[in-house]
């Protein structure tokens, strides 16, 4: 099981399925925010708005496609919308499993390959 499949675990997610890590520790003052990192659920094609408002933004977003299966034409359409947003920023886009769609803005591409093999 990947590092992303034992942070993000399986199945249906919801906000209480995230813990909130206290960083007070690391000196932050130096450092602005500019892209932010964004857990979504896509259960229909209305969904994808404030994915896209996020991509436009700068940020990344993971989404979650359990409620699809990937031959769904409702999924292949969202994709394809999702892949033409990823293109339009300079960003990229990948499908983790049958779960997740990964999409990041301009300047951040996607690693195809596992990290230690």
């Amino acid at each position: 099981m990947g590092l992303m499949s034992k942070l993000l675990g399986g199945g249906g997610r919801s906000t209480g399925d995230y813990v909130e890590l206290d960083i007070s520790d690391f000196d932050t003052s130096a450092t602005s925010v500019d892209t932010q990192l964004h857990i979504a659920t896509i259960g229909d094609k209305s969904d994808v708005i404030p994915i896209k408002d996020a991509l436009y933004d700068g940020d990344i977003v993971i989404a979650d496609i359990t409620r699809h299966t990937t031959t769904d034409r409702t999924m292949e359409h969202i994709s394809d919308e999702l892949k033409q947003v990823a293109d339009e920023v300079g960003g990229d886009i990948i499908q983790k499993d049958d779960d997740q769609l990964v999409i990041t803005p301009g300047g951040v591409k996607i690693a195809r390959e596992k990290l230690g093999g």
